[in-house]
């Protein structure tokens, strides 16, 4: 069937190989994958196809000329002599073309037939399997390159320290590394690359020092690699100084170095520096745009963040999910539903609104905004896909809004559907059952944390357990609870609790959690104030006016507009839900 097409009508030579004579100017002088087929047709016609040499070019060709291997794979099934560099040369195309699914299976097949790899094919097995995180049959590669004895041979070596990296298999990456004879710029920088993907900064920064030290030359790919460490070590100073080697190296160029430097720049809270890097990029890719985007959302400038997306759409360039997340997030910390909108409709004119994550985010920015409506029908859309992030915040949704009954069924409904929440969905659910009065069922939901989900208790939800206790009235038991909290309570945890002896009248247990607040934070003059009002409540105004007067003493003065918790005599909460 594949020679159907290749019949001697259709093996006339294209115009621009016409001047050639040679098989190999031939092939040389192909642009086009039409161009090899009708080459293909006419060494077919000539008795030359059987010519390995020819065979292995063609399928060469046909994979560099194409976006897949459909033809390439076609020509090899045809060709009834192979030797092993017609294997390495199919191979190499699918670890570079993909899909790399196929090398591991085509080095068992070359394997079965009796030809034996050499030291051009480990490297595109390995990588293959680094991709496809084949760690099994990376491993077993691992073991041939020993017995057939290329454990030496550099780019191998190289390989196998980014599989096992990449594969979180930190020591055996190490002991490839140390076992090397002969390093290369690739090895020392699969090295720093590979320990920052693992998150093991101060290793990287060790070895990317002993590059420095030893003299090595490093590339691009050493300093983009470098980077993230310094951003989690805070060695701005040295990110500084790699921006200065891009620019004396000629380096400016490329894109993923300059990326990186935006997100550095970001991470140390310039924006501005940022900002200058992005406008004299010659040409930006989507990541650029980005990372840009991100830094100002992170740095709290939802603003420009918002601006730049606006540019990026006046100016026609293609964005995706990644991008939609920090814009919905910026429109989120504005409260810009307008704007939120008309992301909203962007996303569903690519087709992106499917994505749970950015559903997740629109659903998230409604309920911010207080559109409960609008909230509820993203949560029916992404039914097919909910995540536990998605039940989370719909729940979160409702107990921030006061609608504890819905809240509670929902996660009922989320638990039947055999959904695991997590942490934020408990914050949210204890929240809900202290606000309805559900002092019992929050009790259970607390104990369940660890005993059914293993998930421990954070301050949030010792917070919301102290104000539902507090709310029911039962404030010894809330007090002993902070007492017997595994971790030191925090301002939240004590400011429920202050709540609460507001809301019931109680001021002896109230000097006593005062005592405990001004300990962890001994100048805020909210807790004063408090206290005072606490007196003067209970007609205690001698106790009230010492309050002041301790104030006045300290020279302080009550921040307008600025309050611990929600204190009054009917509500009071620590919990975000208040």
């Amino acid at each position: 069937m594949f020679r159907a097409h290749l019949s001697p009508t259709n093996c006339s030579l294209p115009p621009s190989l016409r001047g050639s004579l040679q098989p190999n100017d031939l092939l040389n002088s192909c642009s086009s994958l039409s161009d090899l087929k009708r080459l293909h047709a006419f060494l077919l016609t000539h008795g030359l196809s059987s010519r390995l040499d020819l065979a292995t070019k063609l399928i060469f060709h046909a994979y560099t000329l194409s976006s897949t291997m459909d033809y390439a794979r076609k020509l090899f099934d045809v060709t009834p002599q192979r030797d092993s560099f017609l294997w390495n040369t199919l191979i190499r195309g699918y670890a570079s073309i993909g899909p790399c699914q196929e090398v591991p299976i085509l080095y068992k097949e070359m394997h079965r037939t009796s030809f034996s790899p050499d030291y051009f094919t480990f490297p595109f097995v390995i990588r293959s399997c680094s991709v496809i995180s084949a760690i099994g049959e990376g491993k077993q590669a691992h073991c041939n390159i020993v017995k057939n004895g290329f454990e030496f041979n550099v780019f191998t070596q190289s390989s196998l320290i980014t599989m096992y990296f990449q594969s979180g298999e930190i020591s055996d990456a190490e002991l490839v590394f140390c076992g090397m004879g002969e390093r290369s710029i690739v090895s020392w920088t699969a090295m720093v690359a590979g320990y920052a993907q693992n998150c093991v900064f101060g290793k990287a920064m060790s070895v990317f020092q002993k590059m420095i030290d030893l003299g090595i030359q490093f590339n691009e790919i050493t300093l983009v690699s470098i980077l993230p460490a310094c951003n989690e070590l805070g060695y701005f100073s040295l990110g500084r100084s790699i921006h200065d080697v891009m620019i004396k190296s000629g380096l400016g160029s490329y894109i993923s170095l300059a990326n990186a430097l935006i997100a550095m720049y970001g991470k140390c809270g310039e924006s501005e520096a940022a900002k200058y890097l992005f406008e004299k990029m010659p040409v930006r890719s989507l990541a650029t745009w980005n990372t840009m985007i991100a830094v100002y959302e992170k740095n709290g400038d939802e603003t420009a963040a918002i601006g730049i997306f606006q540019r990026m759409v006046a100016e026609n360039q293609s964005f995706d999910s990644v991008t939609l997340l920090s814009v919905i997030s910026a429109c989120t910390g504005l409260g810009n539903l307008v704007i939120g909108r008309w992301i909203h409709e962007l996303a569903c004119k690519r087709g992106l609104e499917i994505d749970v994550r950015v559903g997740n985010a629109l659903l998230d920015m409604y309920a911010k905004c207080g559109r409960m409506e609008s909230a509820q029908g993203l949560f029916q859309k992404l039914l097919p896909s909910r995540s536990v992030i998605s039940w989370s915040a719909m729940i979160g949704a409702y107990a921030a809004h006061g609608h504890a009954k819905e809240a509670l069924e929902l996660f009922s409904r989320m638990k039947d559907e055999r959904i695991t929440p997590n942490s934020f969905t408990f914050t949210s659910v204890l929240a809900a059952c202290s606000h309805s009065g559900h002092l019992e069922e929050g009790l259970r939901h607390f104990g369940s944390m660890k005993k059914d989900y293993g998930i421990n208790h954070t301050m949030e939800h010792c917070a919301c357990m102290v104000d539902l206790l507090g709310r029911a009235g039962r404030l010894s038991d809330a007090y002993e609870f902070v007492e017997r909290m595994e971790v030191k309570p925090d301002k939240a945890v004590w400011g429920a609790l202050l709540g609460a002896c507001r809301m019931h009248g109680n001021v002896e247990m109230a000097e006593l959690v005062v005592d405990n607040l001004l300990q962890l934070d001994p100048h805020n003059v909210t807790f004063y104030v408090l206290m005072s009002n606490l007196y003067a409540d209970a007609g205690r105004w001698e106790d009230a006016a010492r309050m002041r007067r301790r104030m006045k003493e300290q020279e302080m003065k009550k921040a307008p507009g600025f309050s611990l918790v929600e204190i009054d005599k009917k509500n009071s909460s620590a919990c975000f839900a208040g």
